[in-house]
Formats: structure tokens, sequence, C-alpha cells
């Protein structure tokens, strides 16, 4: 249901936000924010959230779409399987009215055949009813089903379509995922340009992709700056899988100058000069 996480720096800001929105009991907002600071991946974030569900449903019961609709995606992504009668409910009483998040909750549910039976058909008519509506997520949920086959008429140039809508929705795995669709058709050079949209909001596959290109010249011409800068930069989001890769760079003759270069770009400059060190010690 969610993005790739936030920075991870962010939690905190949203944690304080949603303290402040619940202490003048705008419940809405305190829920949204701690959903945000979740995302950056704070438990503290996650259980405040749960703190927020009792005040959020009694909005709900009291015919608050938006509070309906929103419970509804809270309990559904923290509380366990036992809620989904609940989160049908308030999911489809907010949908039937044609509130955006309330239809991509309930068409996800319908998607995955959690607490209603499968049905690809209803999960498709949902997501693109939300969509049409602006809902990113549900664009990218959409664009999903095109890219798996799950939709009445597979179209590619609607699944791209979809994929660009997530994107200025917001939703930056849609980036990495319309990289990965553009590379699959050749589009080399616009590719790449999705994923370093992706690789800059800090998606750690789109990272890989676009150093795996800068070093191999797909895209965009060889430039093993580049390349060592986003492999370094991977280190950020706790993934160490570009450090061998980058060490190849460094072996195949970088200068000094361009390990700085790719240390700086990547705030990782004490990891350049550990390159450095390595390459002085072994005579790269």
């Amino acid at each position: 249901m969610s993005d790739v996480p936030v920075p991870p720096d962010r939690a905190a800001e949203f944690i304080e936000r949603g303290r402040q929105a619940a202490a003048r009991e705008d419940w809405k907002a305190a829920v949204t924010a701690w959903i945000a600071g979740s995302n950056a991946g704070s438990v503290e974030s996650a259980n405040l959230v749960l703190t927020g569900i009792a005040p959020l449903k009694a909005l709900a019961d009291a015919g608050d779409i938006d509070a309906q609709a929103l419970v509804a995606g809270a309990l559904l992504d923290f509380v366990d399987d036992s809620a989904l009668p609940m989160v049908l409910a308030y999911a489809t009483a907010a949908a039937r009215v044609g509130h955006p998040a309330a239809q991509r909750t309930l068409g996800f549910m319908y998607r995955t055949g959690r607490g209603v039976q499968a049905d690809t058909f209803q999960a498709e008519a949902l997501f693109t009813a939300a969509a049409k509506a602006g809902d990113a997520y549900a664009a990218f949920n959409l664009a999903g089903m095109h890219i798996n086959g799950d939709v009445r008429v597979k179209n590619h140039d609607e699944c791209l379509r979809l994929l660009r809508q997530a994107v200025e929705g917001g939703v930056t795995q849609a980036a990495a995922v319309l990289g990965d669709r553009l590379a699959a058709i050749d589009e080399d050079t616009e590719a790449l340009s999705w994923y370093l949209h992706a690789a800059e909001r800090g998606h750690a596959g789109a990272m890989y992709a676009a150093a795996c290109w800068y070093r191999d010249g797909l895209g965009a011409a060889p430039d093993p700056v580049q390349a060592v800068r986003w492999f370094l930069a991977m280190l950020d989001r706790g993934n160490g899988d570009g450090i061998h890769e980058a060490i190849q760079l460094v072996k195949h003759g970088m200068t000094e100058e361009q390990i700085r270069s790719a240390g700086e770009l990547a705030d990782r400059s004490a990891e350049a000069e550990m390159l450095i060190t390595m390459a002085r010690e072994r005579g790269w």
C-alpha cells in the first residue's frame, strides 16, 4: 500500500507533526503524519498510528468520509487480519461515495484477496476510478496489473502513462519501475533519467541501476565517477551491494581525483578515501 521509505531523517519531523495535530485533536492529520513517519522506518511512529485509530474510528462512525478512508488504510496496514471486516466496512462506505483512497484500499483487498474473494476485474475497476480521481498510488497499482497481465486489456502505453502519473504524484518506486519498462524497449536515455529520479529520492534499486548504466555506458556516455557515486550512495539505504562494483571500477584505472569526486557527490568521502588507500596498497 505504501511507497518506498521516505528519508529516515524525516521520521522525527513526522512524529512531532503528528503529536502537534493530536494535541489539537486533529486526528486525521495526526495519523497521516505518523503513517509517513512509519514509512520512514520509525517503529515509534507506527505505534503512534495505533493510538490514533480509536479517535479516528469515532470520526468515521460519525460519518466523516475522509476518516473512514484513512482508518480503513491504517487498519489494513497496521493491524492484523482480525481487523479485515472493519477495513472492508469502512473502505466500502467511503468508496461508495467516490473517495479515491478508499477505492484504492478496497481495490487492494480485491487484488490480493485480503478480507474478500480475490477479484481482479473489481480491483481494476476500483484502481481505475481512484487513478482517474488523481490517486497516485492507485495509478501505480493499476500499472502493476498491466505489467502482470491482470487487466481486461493489457496496454503498454497505458501502463507508461499510469507510471508517469504515479511519479508525478510522488510515488518514488514508480520512477524505478518506469525506468525498467523503458529499458525493456531500449529507450535507454529516458530510462536512465527515471532511474536517477528514483535514486535521488533514496531508492536503492534505482541507485544500483543508475550506477551500472553509468559504468556500462547505457543511456549516457560511460562515467565512472557517477557510477561509483551511486554505488557508494547505496550505503545510505543500508545496502552494500555496490561496494564490490565500486572496487572493480577503482581497480581498472580511476584516478584519485575521480574517486574523491565520486565520494563527495555521494557524501561518502570516508569510503572514497578507503578506496584510494586500497588502490595504493595494492598497486592498482
